[in-house]
C-alpha cells in the first residue's frame, strides 16, 4: 500500500504518471482491460494476486491507484457509482452512531442517509457547516462520528471551511468526509486540508463524457483504506473493468477540459450576473458569493457548473424547456451543457422535512457548462430568457 502522508505535489505532475495495468508484460500505453469475471489459479493452494473480479482486477487496480495519487491518499476504492461510494463511508458506522452533514447536500445523499441510514439506526443530524464559525463548528458536530460536506455544495455553490471542519471533527473525534465531486483533484484536493475521507461521484467530471457511471472514495490512511477495501469486497459495489477503463480514458483529458469549461462558466456567470431581471446568481467566480475569498484559498478554481433565480417558477420552467443548446438532465459535469430544475430533478427526492431545513429557490435553474462555444451558449440563454420573459405571467412572484 502507499504511503500514508499526503502527496503535496503539483496537480500537473500527478496528471502526468498514469501508470499500465500492474504487471502487463506489454508495457501498454493505453491499460488494457481485463475483461474477466475470474483468473486461472496456479494450484489449489495457491492464490494468485488476483482471482475474482469482485476482490479485485487489474484494470480497476490502476484505476484506484491513480485516483489515490490524484487526492494525495494513502489508497481509493472504486464504487458502481456515486451514491454507491458514500453508502460505503456510511457503513464504517455503526447502530446509535451520528452523522453531522450540511443541509445543502445532492438529493441522493439526503434520501440516503435520512431513509437508509435512519433504518439502520444510524442517528444522523443536518446543520448549517458553512456560515458557523469555528467555536460554532465545534458544537455542531459535537458528538458526531461522522460529518460529511461537499466541498462546493449543489446546487447552491457554497463553499464550506475545509480546514476548520478539520479542526472540528478531529476535536469530537470523528471522521471528516468531502464530497469533492463538483471540483474534482484538478482544483481540489481536501485530504491537504484535513480530510479523512474523500468521494467523487466520477461518473461527472472525472469520467466527463456521460458515458460511464462511477464513485470513488479517497482514504487518508492505510487504516481507513483496509476497511473500505474490506466493504467494497463483502458487499460487492465494484466498479467493473470496462468502466474502469472508460474512467481511466475520460480522465486522461481531465485538465484540459475542466480549464475550458470553467472559463466558458465564469464567462457566462458574468453576462447573467449583469443582467436586471434575474434574482440572483450563484457562483464560486462573482464578487457576491458570499464565499468567495475562502473558496479561492482552499482551491484552484470556481468550477464549471452555476445556478441562478429568475425570480419565477414558471418562467424558469419555460426557459429551460426554451434552450436548444442546453440538455435537459439530471446530472453535471460533462462535455456537453445540461440545464436542469434542481427542485423538479436532481434534490426532487429530498424529504419534505429536510426541504424545511434548507428551502431550495423553486425558481432555481442549474446549468452545467460543457465544451461548446460559450458565445453560443450566452446567445441561447438570451433567446430563452428573451422568451421565458414574454410568456411567463406579469407580477408572479417567486414562492418559497
Amino acid at each position: 500500500m502507499a504511503n500514508t502522508s499526503c502527496n503535496t505535489a503539483g496537480k500537473h505532475t500527478r496528471f502526468a504518471l498514469l501508470e499500465g495495468s500492474p504487471g502487463d508484460p506489454w508495457r501498454a500505453s493505453s491499460p488494457p482491460i481485463y475483461q474477466t469475471a475470474t483468473f486461472e489459479q496456479a494450484s489449489p493452494e495457491e492464490f494468485g494476486r488476483f482471482d475474482y473480479a469482485r476482490s479485485g482486477n487489474p484494470t480497476r487496480e490502476t484505476l484506484e491507484r491513480h485516483c489515490a495519487r490524484l487526492d494525495g491518499a494513502a489508497g481509493a476504492c472504486a464504487f458502481a457509482s456515486g451514491i454507491a461510494a458514500v453508502a460505503a463511508v456510511t457503513r464504517l458506522l455503526r447502530p446509535g452512531e451520528r452523522i453531522v452533514a450540511h443541509t445543502d447536500l445532492y438529493g441522493g445523499t439526503q434520501r440516503l442517509l435520512s431513509r437508509v441510514c435512519a433504518e439502520r439506526g444510524i442517528d444522523v443530524h443536518y446543520a448549517d457547516l458553512v456560515d458557523a464559525d469555528a467555536s460554532g463548528l465545534r458544537s455542531l458536530v459535537g458528538g458526531a462520528t461522522l460529518v460529511l460536506v461537499e466541498s462546493l455544495t449543489n446546487p447552491l455553490w457554497r463553499s464550506p471551511d475545509l480546514a476548520a471542519l478539520a479542526a472540528a471533527s478531529r476535536a469530537a473525534g470523528a471522521l471528516f468526509c468531502v464530497d469533492a465531486t463538483a471540483m474534482s483533484p484538478w482544483l481540489q484536493r481536501p485530504i491537504e486540508w484535513g480530510a479523512d475521507l474523500v468521494v467523487h461521484s466520477a461518473t461527472k467530471l472525472l469520467a466527463g463524457h456521460g458515458d460511464v457511471t462511477a464513485g470513488i472514495v479517497a482514504a487518508r490512511t492505510d487504516e481507513l483504506l483496509a476497511r473500505l477495501v474490506f466493504l467494497q469486497n463483502a458487499e460487492g459495489a465494484v466498479l467493473g473493468p470496462f468502466d474502469s477503463w472508460l474512467l481511466l480514458r475520460g480522465m486522461r483529458t481531465l485538465g484540459v477540459r475542466i480549464e475550458r469549461q470553467q472559463r466558458s462558466a465564469i464567462a457566462i456567470a458574468r453576462w447573467l450576473a449583469e443582467r436586471d431581471d434575474l434574482v440572483a446568481v450563484h457562483h464560486p467566480s462573482l464578487a457576491s458569493h458570499p464565499d468567495r475569498e475562502r473558496h479561492a484559498r482552499q482551491s484552484e478554481g470556481p468550477g464549471t457548473v452555476l445556478s441562478f433565480e429568475t425570480g419565477d417558477e414558471e418562467r424558469s420552467l419555460a426557459l429551460v424547456r426554451r434552450l436548444e443548446r442546453f440538455a435537459i438532465a439530471v446530472s453535471f459535469g460533462s462535455v456537453d451543457s445540461t440545464a436542469s430544475l434542481p427542485c423538479r430533478m436532481s434534490h426532487a427526492s429530498v424529504p419534505k422535512e429536510l426541504q424545511a431545513l434548507r428551502p431550495l429557490p423553486p425558481d432555481l435553474v442549474r446549468l452545467s457548462i460543457g465544451l461548446e462555444d460559450p458565445e453560443d451558449l450566452i446567445a441561447d440563454l438570451r433567446a430563452a430568457l428573451a422568451g421565458s420573459a414574454a410568456s411567463s405571467l406579469p407580477g408572479c412572484a417567486r414562492s418559497g
